[in-house]
């Protein structure tokens, strides 16, 4: 299977084409039929392959094809020969993520059949959804970053068109945008990182020659964490691209808007796929930021910011996708505070399992929207468990999960998190996961029990019609319910198993891996950088070149014990407080009107979306009224003169130009005299 990597993006893309040339002519089960089994078949091909890989033996878990030469460049300014080919390959990293990509992305196909029954154009829906899972495998097989961009800018295109799916749909209210705008704030948002992190990748090509991973990361590694400031700038210029694409501060803000499109989208856009490709990305290089402490901080300090900032978007947020979208964006701020402090295998852990409770909680979201005719607003629900109670059962795991319940898998992703940080000794990283944590567990119940407890809050008509989704949406939501509960226990951290190394998933991930003075590429569990805090980088830089074994040294069973104890702490307090809160009637209300202007502030998020407005969108349109003045007025002002001038020279001398003999002699005549005058005057 190994061999057969290269079909895992090409029969998406088969799916693709069968439902271009026949869609229209096809039913919506046949179009379903299609998208759904050339999906299916990209996971079986994923699953035997890296079947195979797991067979040899752990330090020679990598094959790599190239099917073609693809841009011979030609000789660089050092003389070296660089041709880029298209190559794809496999190791235990990338195994990962197509496991993720193309099992969640199925189950989300599955679901999408149930829920685009109703909407005519669903060839065309199915189309880009098979193009972006086609792109997305692409970017996680690349053997390259040029083929990694491919795919990269290939998401980018898939995701304006499937949010903007609907592009012919009016302003909603709901949502506070069109569709049309949301795909388009999407792609000119990420437009803006990509820029940087194609410089990134040129300065790569300048440094090193090539662009082949396993290439830059053998030299990365050999590097150690001593690579200056050259490699410092071209880590941050790449993660400005993976801020782009996974939603951090500041270009987070096209994902909440992205809610406009079908909630399909949402959950394989910013559950399992694109909005983890900048983790993907960061990890896939870990060789460069392991020798670039410097770019290290920023990843640190950019992911813990954005973890606690979008975390408390969601607390008073009313649409349920939005709120599940503020999620989404801290939960990636939490992978790339782990990726910033050497945790990287901890960032993948969490990826996998927020892939399995996220795109469960957007799914189930869509469940909820199905049932109700389309209602998205949180104030208009209440009371769904008994007439949803596949839908709730299924949320409910997910939301135990997502807030770090003991035992389901969110607990250990984001505990091995919490414990990178503190075993780092980035404490004031720790910190801000720590309250996102409580903070996240305090507004997912709080969606819970707005929608699913109480009495129903909307109107008659919207109740009398509220009724279960059909086996089409629920089946998906069981197996990722079964995912979100114990899709985590292959990362059981050895603390819990009295020293038992149980731990597989580390284990299968440690040969992908670089970190600080780790030459070899192999990571050591907990090994994270012994670095200080991520809000200040000088700390964090001179204290991540030191030996990794200080930290494994230093591993303290009964302060992991502690540390765990704290962080379920935090998550049941969080969880409590929203029981309490939203179990009492008016109760939300009373603490809502004593926050007073800090409640209005997070109410209207920030107004972070005003002030780029003012900022930059406003200034940016008068800037291009005035050159279009410019334009208009200097350079074709000055154009036109020329033209008019010449205009007037030629009417001038065609008055002297009447073609007629006589009145050439007579001017010749005139010349003359004028002539032989001047000489007689001198």
């Amino acid at each position: 299977m190994l061999d057969l990597i290269w079909l895992i993006p090409l029969l998406p893309l088969v799916g693709v084409a069968i439902n271009t040339f026949a869609g229209r002519r096809m039913g919506l089960k046949a179009v379903g039929f299609v998208a759904c089994s050339t999906v299916f078949a990209a996971f079986a091909v994923g699953l035997g392959a890296v079947w195979q890989l797991a067979r040899l033996p752990a330090g020679e878990r990598f094959f790599e094809t190239e099917l073609l030469a693809w841009m011979p460049l030609g000789e660089l300014a050092n003389g070296q020969l660089l041709e880029l080919n298209w190559g794809f390959s496999l190791d235990p990293l990338s195994s990962v993520m197509v496991l993720v990509v193309a099992g969640v992305g199925f189950l989300i196909h599955v679901y999408s059949v149930g829920y685009m029954e109703h909407e005519p154009d669903y060839a065309r829906f199915f189309i880009y959804l098979n193009l972006f899972m086609a792109m997305m495998l692409t970017l996680v097989l690349a053997n390259n970053m040029v083929v990694l961009f491919v795919g990269w800018e290939g998401v980018g295109l898939c995701s304006y068109l499937l949010i903007g799916f609907f592009y012919d749909r009016p302003f909603d209210e709901r949502t506070g945008v069109t569709c049309a705008d949301a795909g388009r704030k999407a792609f000119i948002v990420n437009r803006i990182g990509d820029f940087a992190f194609l410089i990134g990748m040129l300065y790569l090509v300048l440094e090193f020659g090539t662009l082949k991973f396993s290439e830059l990361n053998a030299e990365l590694a050999a590097a150690g964490a001593v690579g200056g400031w050259l490699l410092a700038g071209v880590g941050i210029l790449l993660f400005i691209g993976a801020c782009g694409k996974s939603a951090q501060i500041p270009l987070y803000v096209w994902l909440p808007d992205a809610m406009a499109g079908p909630t399909p989208v949402s959950a394989l856009i910013h559950a399992a796929t694109m909005v983890t490709a900048g983790v993907y990305m960061v990890c896939r290089m870990s060789a460069l930021y392991s020798a670039a402490p410097e770019a290290m901080a920023v990843v640190a300090a950019v992911g813990a910011l954005t973890a606690l900032f979008a975390a408390t978007m969601g607390i008073c947020a009313t649409d349920i996708k939005k709120i599940l979208a503020y999620s989404t964006v801290s939960q990636l701020g939490y992978m790339f505070a782990a990726a910033g402090v050497g945790a990287y295998v901890a960032a993948i852990f969490h990826l996998m399992t927020h892939a399995f409770f996220k795109a469960l909680l957007f799914l189930g979201a869509g469940s909820v929207i199905h049932g109700l005719g389309g209602k998205q607003d949180v104030r208009e629900m209440g009371g769904l468990r008994k007439i949803m109670p596949v839908t709730f059962g299924t949320f409910l795991i997910a939301t135990l999960a997502i807030s770090g319940v003991p035992g389901l898998s969110g607990f250990f992703s984001k505990d091995e998190i919490l414990w990178g940080a503190w075993s780092s000794g980035n404490k004031v990283v720790w910190v801000m996961l720590a309250l996102g944590a409580g903070i996240t567990a305090f507004y997912m119940w709080r969606v819970l029990h707005l929608t699913f407890f109480g009495t129903f809050r909307g109107d008659a008509e919207t109740k009398s019609h509220a009724h279960e989704s059909p086996a089409l949406m629920t089946v998906p939501l069981v197996i990722l319910a079964v995912l979100a509960f114990a899709g985590g226990w292959i990362g059981i951290p050895a603390v819990l198993t009295g020293g038992a190394d149980l731990n597989q998933f580390h284990h299968w991930l440690e040969p992908a891996i670089t970190l600080p003075g780790d030459a070899g590429g192999h990571g050591a569990e907990h090994a994270q950088l012994p670095a200080a805090d991520a809000v200040t980088p000088a700390a964090l830089t001179a204290a991540a070149a030191l030996p990794l074994a200080a930290a494994e040294a230093g591993h303290d069973t009964t302060t992991e014990l502690v540390v765990m104890a704290f962080s379920i702490l935090i998550a049941l307090v969080g969880l409590l407080f929203a029981y309490t809160v939203y179990s009492r009637p008016g109760a939300a209300a009373r603490l809502a009107g004593a926050m007073g202007p800090l409640y209005t502030l997070v109410r209207n998020l920030y107004w972070v979306d005003e002030l780029y407005d003012a900022v930059i969108i406003r200034p940016f349109y008068r800037l291009i009224r005035f050159f279009n003045g410019f334009d208009r007025w200097i350079v074709d002002g000055l154009v036109n003169a020329t033209a008019v001038t010449a205009d007037i020279l030629g009417q001038l001398i065609k008055l002297f130009q009447t073609g007629f003999v006589r009145n050439y002699a007579l001017a010749f005549l005139l010349g003359v005299i004028a002539i032989l005058l001047y000489l007689g005057a001198v």
